[in-house]
């Protein structure tokens, strides 16, 4: 079966490439991400392969459909970018991954937390010009502060054992809570309004819906504690940017870690070292001292590379041999 591979990057093509021998599909990688004007590189292929800036709008699935694809396969946990009416409509499948490391991801975001409450970057770039000083790097103890998770998936359950280890109170909210789980972690669940107005951190760990979208602005920021702290490596666009922005401007948010961007289509996974950064939301954050933003790399780990590739590989198998789709992304009725 051929597979057209879009987004394409060295560390993908180097996995993928380890375990397809185990699968041998006729794989074709393209660097081009799919949209409209890249489509017809799927031409004669039974499925693509996508991550998560791919744009599979309705005319994009129209256009698969058209030239015989048969099933979508993302190499990720995340399905906003999916028409999923286009996709019941034209007859295709799609299948994700819905676990590829909760770990990699629970972790990086601890990451994000200490280094900005330690003020490591700063701090780094303070002594490599040989500046020793500790003054602006004061930080806190994780220790008896309060942490917000929203969502409270496999990320988050994993987040919340490593939070309970340092002995920080947890805060959940979710629509359909695990309660066995909240009761043996200490997790007390609920409502965003509660919070928003108790947590020290906020972690945002929700799929993006029509729901969630920029569920952090002004509004929500105004509920939250003087000097909270705001840690996303869910989706760039449950965050309203400038709100963001407002809020860090006016110190009510004290620090903001970013993996994800809300327009990060337009700059993540290539290199613009060699012009200016055509988003002044953007450009903005990245001058602020009380903020850090990475590449969308929390998933970045071996063991999620290994996870990804073979549950991607394994789904489009079960699809072409008719098994059962167990990763099967469906349209809710």
């Amino acid at each position: 079966m051929k597979i057209a591979f879009f987004d394409t990057h060295s560390y993908d093509q180097k996995s993928f490439n380890e375990w397809n021998k185990d699968f041998g599909f006729d794989i074709h990688y393209y660097k081009e991400r799919l949209t409209l004007d890249t489509v017809e590189l799927a031409k004669d292929k039974e499925a693509v392969c996508v991550f998560v800036n791919d744009e599979l709008t309705a005319p994009v699935i129209e256009q698969l459909a058209a030239i015989g694809v048969k099933v979508i396969a993302l190499r990720c946990a995340g399905f906003n970018n999916v028409d999923l009416n286009a996709v019941v409509n034209n007859k295709i499948k799609v299948v994700r991954v819905p676990a590829y490391s909760p770990h990699a991801v629970a972790e990086y975001a601890v990451t994000l937390m200490l280094a900005l409450n330690r003020k490591v970057y700063r701090s780094t770039q303070r002594t490599r010009e040989g500046n020793f000083r500790l003054s602006g790097l004061l930080g806190f103890d994780m220790y008896g502060k309060t942490a917000g998770i929203i969502g409270l998936g496999r990320i988050a359950k994993e987040l919340v054992k490593i939070l309970h280890g340092f002995g920080m109170n947890v805060l959940a909210y979710d629509k359909y809570p695990d309660k066995e789980f909240a009761k043996k972690y200490d997790v007390k669940l609920v409502e965003l309004q509660e919070l928003y107005e108790n947590s020290d951190i906020i972690s945002l760990h929700c799929p993006l819906t029509l729901e969630t979208k920029h569920m952090i602005d002004r509004d929500s920021i105004e509920m939250m504690k003087p000097d909270v702290m705001i840690i996303n490596t869910g989706r760039g666009k449950l965050i309203r940017t400038e709100d963001l922005v407002e809020g860090l401007r006016s110190r009510k948010v004290g620090a903001a870690g970013l993996d994800v961007y809300e327009e990060e289509a337009k700059f993540f996974y290539e290199d613009h070292s060699d012009r200016m950064i055509n988003d002044d939301q953007l450009a903005l954050l990245l001058m602020m001292p009380n903020v850090i933003i990475t590449s969308h790399q929390a998933f970045f780990t071996k063991e999620a590379l290994h996870n990804i590739a073979v549950t991607t590989l394994q789904n489009i198998k079960d699809f072409f041999e008719g098994k059962e789709l167990v990763n099967e992304v469906k349209q809710n009725k």
